[in-house]
This record gives C-alpha cells, structure tokens and sequence, in this order.
C-alpha cells in the first residue's frame, strides 16, 4: 500500500506531481474549499505518514498534534522558519528541505533587485509608457554601481552568490553573520549595524528565525541613510516593516527592494503606495528550471525515507 501524503499546496512541475500521485496517496490539502478542510483533515489525519508543505506555509504544532502516524515533513523551499520544529524533534520527525538548487536563481533575483532601484527602472518604464519622454520632461540621473559597497547580511551558499554577482559589476562587498567564514576573501562587518553604515546597498540574506525577527530595524535603516537602498530576498520577518515604511515616507532611507514581506501575500497599502520602493511578490526561485529542481528533491527525499535510505537533504 502506497504511503499517505498530506500536500499542502500545488506544485507548479507537472512531472513532479505526476511522480508524487506515482508513488503515494496524496492527500491534497489545497485542493479543499476553506470552510471544508477543517473536516477533510479529520477525515484524513489519522493514515497520513508524510507532509509535503513549502517554506511560506510550513506546518505548525496544532496541526502535527492531528497527525499521529506523521514521519516526515518534506519543505519544498529552504525555509524552515514556519515549521514548528521543536513539535517535529520532540516526536522524532523528519524534516528536509532544497537547499542548494535555488541558490542561483535567489541570487540573480537579488541582484536584479538591486540594479532595479539603482537605475529606477520602474519609474523609467512608468515614464516611457505614460508619455514623459515623448513629451520632453527631464529625466533625472541615476546612481552607478561600481565602487558602491554591497553589504551581504547572512553568508550562507545565497549571500555567497549574491557577493559574486556584485563583484562582477564592481562593487565593493562586505558581509555579516555572527560566525565568521575563513577563506571567502570578503571583509566581514562587526556587527550588523556596522555593516549597515558602511553600505550603499544592503542585502538581507540571512535565515528567518526567531533570533533574527526585526533584525533590520529603525536603527539599521537609519545608518543605512538617505543615500541607501534595503534589498530583502532572504525573510520579511527579518525587517520591521513599520520601521521601513516610516524611513522610506521620510526619505531617511533611499529606497528598497522587497520579494519577501511580514504577512505574505498581504503587502501594506502604505508599501504600494510609495514610489522609492520595488516590489514582487516571493518568487526569487519561481524559474521553471529550479522549481522541478526543487520538486524533484522533495520526491527524493519522500523515495529515501519511505526506502530505508539515507536522507539527501535533512534539516539539523
């Protein structure tokens, strides 16, 4: 009899859910009215054996406590800040993620955040389209980036491949986390304050988690100055998202850069109102290429586990 699996939310591979319906019973969560699941679950909770959640929804200790055949939790994502893992050791469960496969691909999105603010591309865009230039207004200059300094917090295979990126356009990089790596050849900052006043551009990069929740508060955003750009690919617990609103009103930061954000899909008004600041919605590994990737790893990490075999990629 196949294993039961619990899906929490539609994978965009074809060739990954066709795997999935291949090898076990998949339960799937999503595919419930709202006002139903509550009793589908019910319905379900007591056969299923793994959960297959993303790094956005994870799973939380309320609904763990429902499944008691539950072994394994596979995270289609890095992410694991939205999984209650002290439910999941405490009863011994299993829990993996992908990272690696969507390193790249953050990375580049990163970066194109960046180069998106410096060039203010989507005001250029805005202007082109409602006819400024056709019309003969002025367009002010932009901000080149070589010699700028990038500032990298979190130096994880992410913020390394963001450094190298901006590297490649002349920037100066520094980073911080609070364990220093040897042999990266990039200065590290002593603290993140630090880091933040010596940056043009600082990239938040770090892992979500409790001790790094509004990280980047009033006071990083304030060393980061009126000159400065926040670019977040990483989690948007890590900014004080009143604290970023209130900057970028008072022009005491420059601008910033969001895919990620406090209450996802839910951006403030006071966000989407102002026009110092870019926005897309989550998607820094939203390529079709590093999707499967990321589809593929977790139907080889459900294969391993239901075979007796070592996990590809475990979370500690």
């Amino acid at each position: 009899m196949k294993p039961e699996v619990l899906v929490m939310a539609a994978s965009p591979s074809a060739s990954v859910m066709a795997q999935l319906e291949q090898h076990f019973e998949c339960r799937h969560l999503w595919q419930q009215p709202l006002e139903q699941q509550a009793a589908w679950l019910e319905s379900v909770a007591g056969s299923v054996r793994a959960v297959l959640t993303t790094g956005a929804i994870g799973i939380n200790a309320a609904l763990l406590a429902q499944l008691p055949k539950v072994e394994i939790v596979a995270v289609n994502g890095i992410g694991t800040d939205a999984v209650n893992l002290a439910a999941t050791r405490a009863r011994g469960i299993h829990v993996t993620n992908t990272p690696g496969v969507l390193t790249d691909d953050v990375a580049d999105l990163a970066l194109t955040l960046l180069l998106s603010a410096a060039r203010r591309l989507p005001a250029l865009d805005f202007f082109v389209r409602t006819g400024g230039w056709e019309a003969g207004k002025a367009i002010a200059p932009t901000r080149a980036l070589r010699g700028k300094v990038c500032g990298v917090y979190g130096f994880g295979r992410i913020g390394q491949a963001i450094a190298l990126r901006a590297q490649a356009f002349g920037m100066q990089v520094q980073y911080f986390q609070p364990r220093a790596i040897d042999g990266v050849g990039v200065p590290r900052a002593d603290s993140l304050l630090a880091l933040a006043e010596a940056s043009d551009y600082l990239v938040v990069a770090a892992p979500g988690s409790p001790a790094t929740r509004h990280s980047v508060d009033a006071a990083v955003l304030a060393a980061l100055g009126p000159q400065g750009t926040l670019v977040n690919i990483a989690r948007g617990s890590l900014v004080d998202e009143e604290a970023l609103i209130a900057a970028l009103r008072e022009r005491s930061l420059g601008m910033a850069a969001l895919d990620v954000f406090a209450d996802e899909p839910r951006v403030p008004a006071a966000l989407r109102e102002l026009d110092n600041v870019v926005l897309t919605p989550h998607v820094g590994s939203l390529t079709v290429e590093t999707r499967n990737a990321m589809g593929q790893l977790v139907v080889d990490n459900l294969l391993a586990h239901f075979g007796g075999k070592a996990l590809l990629t475990p979370v500690a």
